[in-house]
């Protein structure tokens, strides 16, 4: 078997395609920006009632070069995905063969993207994210890597190699080599190629997404809930009770980001009770927040109210008990059969860190909202009628909140992204042969002058979730202002 190139038999056709629209997209790109300087802004063609076509001149032609090159680079790579992913195995290269091994994500992001598309006006908010290009690509992006980490990490897909295991002879070896006949995996090459541990790369890359993934969207909801809780009620009654928690607030937020979370994830702590008591404190406002939800909610109808809240706060304190309760800590208190799961300290740490440390900015910015909202008619309208504090919090001025609340959401789970991706490059929280991006980059930028290709591939796939997250962000943004 021999090594594998990066386009194959499929770059004979699209390789010299692809070096020409990347160089007519900087040429005109380049053109644009100098013209910018010179031409006029004023020279614009338009319509009878006065609304604007297009630029006119050679600032609107290079414009629309620009556009076009673009578009022609970005239908160039969907053809190195489409074609490859179709055709036999190496012919199309180690893109083609990454395509193959992607295969279920596409159909997956091909499935969602169609039936969005076609129920998008039944789907509020959601829907409305499919009227602009800018969330739909950040959405792709986003959700490429959910379902790679949902495949690869409950079905045990898409990995071509265990990510621990260790080939002899494959230390940081480039793209595309070729494994030992009677090595246990899915295919013959370490399409990414070798780390300085011999591991394979690809595999490595797709197994830390399950972790990023993993953490970064829970923990992120939990601070939400927890802010959520305890920002509404200072922002809707002020008083002692506003000063008191803006206090405890800015207290953390006074501490640097970078600095807090070293100290919380530090060996010392991590092998300390700490992180098992902020786990019980902080882990008990999501029942507190499902709480006064349903009973704000029903709490007109008895009957239905109490099977509900005995259902929901029933699953919810299971799912706390396991949580908290970890086989080999002091606070072991659960039996095995009933004992849900145990997580690892390392990650209990660094899941309870990100929680405390993004917990007060969601409080400051909820608490801004019911501020504001608190003064509207609607809200004035439901105390008229009868309706209790935490009904008027929760269902009138939440969701009338929700719109900055989503976007800051999408952003934050990307700045806990790349905390986490620092984590694991300074080697803290995280066990030390975990694949998650952040250790796969430290460990392949000790070498990096040397072998580029261990340290490049998560470093592409931490930025692209991110960016991903931020245009999702910026989308959904916009159409929530149109509302």
């Amino acid at each position: 078997m021999e090594p594998l190139s990066w386009t194959g038999a499929l770059g004979t056709f699209l390789n010299p395609a692809f070096g020409i629209a990347v160089i007519c997209l900087l040429a005109s790109a380049f053109i644009q920006m100098v013209l910018s300087f010179t031409a006029s802004p004023m020279r614009m063609q338009s319509n009878a009632d006065g609304t604007l076509v297009k630029r006119g001149g050679f600032l609107g032609m290079f414009e629309q070069t620009t556009q076009a090159a673009l578009w022609a680079v970005i239908l160039v790579i969907l053809g190195y995905i489409a074609v490859g992913a179709l055709m036999p195995y190496g012919q199309a290269g180690i893109i083609g063969a990454m395509s193959k091994q992607f295969f279920p994500v596409w159909i997956l992001l091909t499935v969602m993207f169609v039936l969005s598309i076609a129920f998008k006006r039944h789907l509020g908010l959601y829907g409305k994210l499919f009227d602009s290009i800018v969330g739909m690509i950040g959405f792709g992006l986003v959700m490429f890597w959910v379902f790679t980490a949902i495949l690869a990490g409950a079905f045990d897909m898409l990995a071509t190699f265990d990510p621990l295991t260790q080939v002899s002879g494959l230390k940081n070896k480039t793209p595309g080599v070729t494994v030992p006949d009677g090595t246990v995996g899915s295919i013959p090459h370490y399409l990414l190629g070798g780390d300085n541990l011999a591991r394979d790369i690809f595999s490595r890359m797709i197994h830390g997404s399950t972790i990023v993934v993993a953490i970064a969207p829970l923990a992120t909801l939990f601070a939400f809930m927890v802010g959520i809780t305890l920002g509404l009620p200072a922002g809707f009654y002020g008083g002692r009770l506003d000063t008191i928690l803006s206090f405890l607030a800015n207290l953390i937020l006074a501490f640097p980001v970078i600095l807090l979370f070293f100290l919380l994830v530090t060996p010392e702590i991590v092998n300390s009770p700490i992180p098992t008591v902020m786990a019980m404190v902080l882990f008990i406002f999501p029942l507190i927040f499902f709480a006064v939800l349903l009973n704000s909610r029903y709490h007109t109808q008895p009957a239905k109210r109490t099977p509900i809240l005995v259902v929901v706060l029933g699953v919810l304190a299971w799912l706390y008990l396991s949580l908290i309760s970890q086989e080999g800590t002091s606070v072991a208190f659960l039996p095995n059969w009933f004992d849900l799961f145990d997580i690892n300290s390392g990650i209990l740490v660094v899941f309870v860190s990100v929680v405390f440390v993004n917990s007060p900015t969601v409080y400051r910015i909820v608490r801004g909202l019911a501020l504001d909202l608190r003064t509207r008619d609607y809200v004035a309208a439901a105390q008229t009628r009868g309706e209790g504090a935490w009904y008027v919090m929760l269902w009138e001025i939440l969701p009338n909140a929700r719109g900055p609340l989503i976007v800051d959401f999408c952003l934050r789970i990307g700045y806990t992204t790349i905390l986490l991706g620092t984590l694991g490059f300074f080697g803290l929280g995280l066990p030390p042969e975990s694949p998650d991006w952040g250790s796969t980059i430290n460990e392949g930028r000790k070498l990096l002058l040397i072998f580029a290709h261990p340290a490049l591939p998560p470093a592409i796939a931490l930025l692209s979730l991110v960016l991903g997250l931020n245009l999702l962000a910026d989308g959904l943004r916009e159409e929530s202002l149109k509302d």
